[in-house]
């Protein structure tokens, strides 16, 4: 028994060094640097440029659709913007009615009604190909963005190597449980420190899907390996954020983090919707990782090391706490030095956070240790042995999202944008709305 013992201190060793190494370069790096281009405002453009904002949604409460569109509406961007609000076949499309109606009036938006559920990425795809902006800013449709959002995303887009940015996430409802509060913890050092040390190289490896802006041109570029994503033979469907980033980093881009646009995104505020989203994250984790792996050589090697941080490290961690815990079982001793490592290892990071963010609730991310060791390391074991598995274990229609039907399939469009082709012209119609309802027209 006395192996178990050593194989738990030696996996756990080997872990905190790792993590040391790891951590400390990426809060060196992660610290906000004098030269931005951010920092520069929207004075580098001849003329502003026009902006989509993409939002599928699917069976999305209607107040919090409303709510999520208001912030569109009202930001503050001298440019030209469109929206797009693509309904993906939801099952409660009569309770949004009023919502397309309310925003169908506005001449920026245009409302576009799957006649079925066919999954996020060729929603977002279906709205891509109807538009016509010089930038694209995929948009959640349960998230709320600061009135500022795009006025501070797009300064980053000057520089025309830069092919896509992300906004810092918050949790929308942090308050609602002690889960929701470390998630938005999660979420913090997820964006300034894992984020904004990648971005320090321009390789941000995630653009996260709630608030991520892409140059039209490059994205046009990979429209079609977007699409036709395939692992092992399947249709992947999920992790469309982080796997758009990947193929944007292969053609070249850079891709970058802009902290000072904030947006304030729903999470789940129980264990179970959480480690569900969690089991998905995980596959799309893996599959990308090894697809980004060919960008390593060609890339910083800090990259190298966040790669294998964030994969490796959880590995050694999980060894360590297996090993113990036969220790436990099999003989009744505990393995203290491996438990007093991680104890001690958990105290420093979570103080240095507070430090840094100058918030003291961060000591209290200590409690997500419990999660990580007992819930998310079996998950990622658990999600690493069904790599194969594309079901969103979220989705009434997930069965749907798997069929892959053509993204140029018949949608019904709502639109209140007067010039577009194809779309009604509200002006020409008003003699017709008595009830004030959406007019909807087949294509």
């Amino acid at each position: 028994m006395d192996m178990l013992d050593t194989t738990s201190t030696v996996a756990v060793s080997l872990y905190a060094l790792l993590s040391t190494a790891y951590k400390s370069m990426q809060a060196v790096y992660s610290l906000p640097t004098d030269v931005s281009l951010a920092s520069q405002g929207l004075a580098g453009f001849d003329e502003l440029p026009s902006v989509d904002v993409i939002v599928p949604s699917f069976n999305e409460d209607p107040r919090t659709l409303s709510e999520c569109l208001a912030s569109i509406a009202g930001q503050e961007y001298g440019g030209r913007l469109q929206v797009y609000l693509v309904d993906d076949g939801s099952e409660n499309r009569e309770a949004l009615r009023p919502v397309h109606e309310a925003f169908a009036r506005d001449p920026r938006f245009n409302i576009l009604l799957l006649p079925q559920n066919v999954g996020k990425r060729k929603a977002q795809i279906a709205a891509i190909r109807r538009s016509a902006g010089d930038m694209v800013l995929n948009v959640d449709s349960d998230t709320i963005l600061a009135s500022d959002v795009i006025r501070k995303l797009v300064p980053k887009m000057q520089d025309p190597a830069v092919g896509a940015a992300m906004g810092q996430l918050t949790a929308r409802n942090r308050n609602d449980s002690w889960l929701t509060r470390l998630i938005d913890m999660e979420y913090w050092l997820a964006c300034n420190e894992e984020r904004a040390a990648q971005a320090r190289f321009g390789a941000v490896m995630c653009c996260c899907g709630p608030c991520a802006i892409y140059r039209r041109s490059a994205l046009a570029s990979l429209l079609d390996q977007y699409e036709s994503q395939y692992f092992r033979g399947k249709p992947s469907d999920f992790g469309e954020d982080r796997h758009l980033t990947i193929l944007m980093l292969k053609a070249g881009f850079r891709t970058e983090y802009v902290p000072s646009a904030i947006a304030a995104t729903v999470v789940p505020n129980k264990l179970g919707p959480y480690l569900r989203q969690q089991l998905r994250w995980a596959r799309s984790t893996y599959r990308d990782t090894l697809l980004g792996l060919r960008l390593l050589p060609n890339l910083n090697r800090f990259l190298t090391l966040d790669v294998v941080g964030q994969n490796l490290g959880p590995l050694l961690l999980a060894l360590s706490v297996l090993t113990g815990l036969a220790q436990l079982a099999l003989t009744g001793t505990v393995p203290w030095l491996a438990s007093l490592m991680i104890v001690a290892m958990t105290m420093i990071h979570c103080s240095v956070v507070a430090l840094r963010a100058r918030q003291r609730r961060f000591l209290g991310f200590s409690l997500h240790a419990f999660i990580n060791i007992f819930l998310l390391l079996p998950l990622k074991a658990y999600a690493l042995c069904t790599l194969s598995n594309s079901d969103w274990l979220s989705r009434s229609s997930a069965g749907n999202s798997n069929q892959h039907p053509a993204t140029d399939a018949r949608t019904t469009e709502c639109s209140g944008h007067a010039t577009a082709p194809r779309r009604l012209n509200p002006a020409r119609d008003s003699a017709r709305r008595t009830t004030s309802d959406c007019m909807c027209s087949d294509e």
